[in-house]
């Protein structure tokens, strides 16, 4: 019975803090204009953990699902850290400069992030051309591409075929501790956090989902046996 009012009362507290912070997304929108997204995430639904959002950088809506980088956050549960300034680029070839900001509740856990999203696309065009006209532009690294959506299942689809790209094969010619390493990368990254992710994962693989929990399972235990918890592969400081 107490176990039973504890719990209620931490989700209470996670209720309050979570509709503390709806006027303070709103703010920070109109603060910066129509350039800024900001997103407010409650992690205990990741299918549907926009819980508000303002500003329409990523295309996001209340009730829309977490990008892969929420899913990352998830996935390292309340070691999880703030993730400043890092820029990434969607799929429809926007610049962006984000931050994520875990949001705990008083015992410490991590159930949601703030997170600000804000299109710097033409920003860097500018600067690009500036550099040429003084001749000093450089070759910079491309960011990342990251799948924002608000369907969860785009979401790990977009994972699973940037996990395949980097191995130049298709599952069919993946080797069995390649196989492995992929179900670890996924793992690493909060895909099997998500509801129905291993049956999702089989589908597009042509496996059992026997067979796929059958690899989350080994992969987990290579994992342990050789103490890394790692850091996914592409994942920010």
């Amino acid at each position: 019975m107490e176990a039973t009012a504890a719990g209620q009362g931490g989700e209470a507290e996670r209720d309050a803090i979570l509709r503390a912070l709806i006027p303070l997304v709103d703010g920070i929108a109109a603060t910066f204009g129509p350039v800024c997204e900001v997103v407010l995430h409650d992690y205990r639904r990741p299918e549907r953990s926009v819980a508000a959002v303002a500003g329409a950088v990523t295309g996001r809506t209340v009730g829309g699902a977490m990008s892969e980088i929420g899913m990352r956050v998830l996935a390292r549960g309340d070691d999880a850290v703030d993730e400043l300034n890092y820029v990434t680029r969607t799929g429809a070839g926007k610049l962006v400069k984000s931050s994520t900001m875990v949001l705990r509740d008083s015992a410490g856990a991590v159930f949601g992030a703030l997170c600000v999203n804000v299109d710097v696309t033409e920003v860097d065009r500018v600067q690009g051309l500036l550099a040429a006209l003084a001749g000093s532009a450089e070759v910079r690294a491309d960011p990342p591409v990251t799948a924002f959506g608000d369907d969860i299942d785009s979401v790990v689809d977009a994972l699973l075929d940037a996990h395949l790209a980097r191995q130049d094969q298709t599952w069919a010619g993946l080797d069995g501790p390649s196989r492995l390493a992929l179900f670890r990368g996924l793992d690493e990254r909060g895909v099997f956090a998500v509801r129905r992710a291993v049956e999702q994962i089989a589908a597009r693989l042509g496996i059992s989902r026997a067979s796929a929990y059958t690899y989350l399972s080994r992969s987990r235990a290579a994992r342990d046996a050789d103490g890394s918890g790692g850091t996914p592969e592409g994942a920010h400081p």
